[in-house]
């Protein structure tokens, strides 16, 4: 059991080379963290930057064209009906990114044994945010029966697939048990992909003497570099045009 926990370890704790928001298909940066930023499109399932999307809706009314999907151009939907059509023939395609989006609306709609069958499948394919909000669900007891231990692997299993939001909860759940120094190591590697409220905990943390300078210099320049890589001139265009509106 003592092996089998220490192999568990060394995987939770490897630090992955992205998150699982992955990259804009169309300008192939990363994606930021901030979901708010980037849209998911029900046509295709693809997520899309706030800056190539925002491209497209210019290139839309500057040459009075029909709106579109920016990836696959596909007409764009004129109700939430044709929406939920959409998702529903990409879950028919198995594709788990549209069964999270489905279980979402189903979970809005108060539908939780719904939810919880659409991101079970999709979890079961593999998706890192299935398996956050699985975790979710496991631990409000909505649409399955309450389980902390599910509740965690779950969570773990997004950590990690890169999940950043997941492995900053684990990191708490940890400080909360007592075991600060794995609470730490969730921090650092949720920080280094981007995580802001990660790297807020981590301040906090080096001015308690909880980590070391070099860890935490080593730790911001990361996270730095992660939200830079994140930014273009697109994107600041677009940013600058939702807060004009």
């Amino acid at each position: 059991k003592k092996r089998a926990a220490e192999l568990r370890d060394e995987i939770l704790f490897k630090q992955p080379e992205s998150s699982n928001e992955g990259d804009c298909p169309i300008c192939f940066l990363p994606l930021s963290l901030d979901q708010t930023k980037s849209t998911m499109m029900t046509c295709c399932s693809k997520v899309i930057c706030g800056g190539c999307y925002h491209s497209n809706e210019v290139r839309i009314f500057e040459e009075k064209l029909k709106s579109t999907c920016p990836f696959c151009r596909h007409p764009a939907p004129t109700s939430e009906e044709e929406n939920e059509e959409n998702i529903m023939k990409r879950v028919e395609l198995n594709d788990p990114a549209a069964m999270v989006q489905m279980s979402l609306r189903r979970y809005e709609a108060g539908d939780y044994d719904s939810a919880f069958k659409f991101v079970k499948k999709s979890a079961e394919l593999g998706d890192a945010g299935a398996h956050y909000h699985l975790s979710c669900l496991f631990g409000e007891g909505k649409g399955v029966e309450n389980d902390r231990k599910k509740e965690v692997y779950h969570l773990e299993q997004a950590a990690i697939g890169g999940h950043a939001i997941a492995r900053h909860n684990l990191g708490c759940k940890e400080k909360k048990n007592g075991r600060m120094d794995r609470a730490i190591k969730h921090m650092i590697i949720a920080a280094k992909l981007g995580c802001d409220s990660s790297l807020d905990a981590l301040k906090d943390g080096f001015r308690g003497g909880m980590l070391s300078k070099e860890d935490f210099a080593a730790t911001l320049r990361a996270h730095q570099a992660a939200v830079d890589a994140t930014k273009s001139p697109q994107r600041e265009e677009a940013e600058n045009a939702r807060i004009e509106r």
